[in-house]
């Protein structure tokens, strides 16, 4: 009779490898994942598809209309007044004197024409990018503001000026503009959308 004694170097791992549970399938088998990163796609993968798709677009055109809706009420607001507008940046205690009322009055009527832009559609991604610019000034003047305990209305969609300490709402306005960027942020990625005068255009 042969010699049936089992070899001990087939009941022992090799030195240094981790044994294989029974049952696991090894690389290569059925049932097996090709990759490890593959077994489950990442959420970040799904949204993009998402935007990448039909869909984005759809999404894309209702953030679209809803930043014109808040740069349209924002220009609306204070084109009617404009030395209330020049007030409202003079609060901030920011720009020299010089600068207070071109800029207050030349705020209001960028912020309707980026409105305009946007209902029709026509360089969404410019606009945008102006958009996120102006809302980042627009934050980091609340923010400022805040810092330096000056009590004020940051006069965002009229009125403006100085106010008593109890009527500030500056963590508030932060995060309300922070969402307004946030809609400039994703038709800066994703500029394409429907009922535009950039797609009619590129047709």
């Amino acid at each position: 009779m042969g010699d049936t004694t089992a070899d001990p170097r087939e009941a022992e791992p090799a030195e240094g490898r981790q044994a294989i549970p029974e049952g696991v399938p090894m690389a290569g088998q059925q049932g097996a994942p090709s990759h490890p990163h593959t077994a489950t796609r990442p959420v970040g993968g799904a949204l993009r598809r998402v935007a990448d798709g039909p869909a984005g677009e759809w999404i894309g055109t209702v953030v679209r209309l809803a930043l014109a809706v808040v740069w349209g009420w924002a220009g609306l607001a204070k084109i009617s007044d404009p030395a209330e507008a020049a007030q409202a940046v003079r609060a901030y205690e920011i720009l020299p004197e010089s600068l207070v009322k071109p800029v207050g009055y030349a705020l209001p009527f960028l912020e309707v024409a980026l409105a305009v832009l946007l209902v029709i559609g026509l360089g969404v991604r410019i606009v945008a990018v102006v958009s996120a610019l102006l809302l980042l000034t627009f934050i980091a003047g609340i923010t400022s503001a805040w810092v330096r305990g000056i009590s004020i209305d940051c006069g965002c969609f009229g009125g403006g000026g100085t106010v008593d300490a109890s009527q500030t709402e500056y963590l508030q306005e932060i995060l309300r503009d922070t969402g307004f960027l946030l809609l400039a942020a994703w038709l800066v990625y994703r500029p394409r959308t429907k009922l535009s005068a950039d797609a009619w255009l590129a047709a």
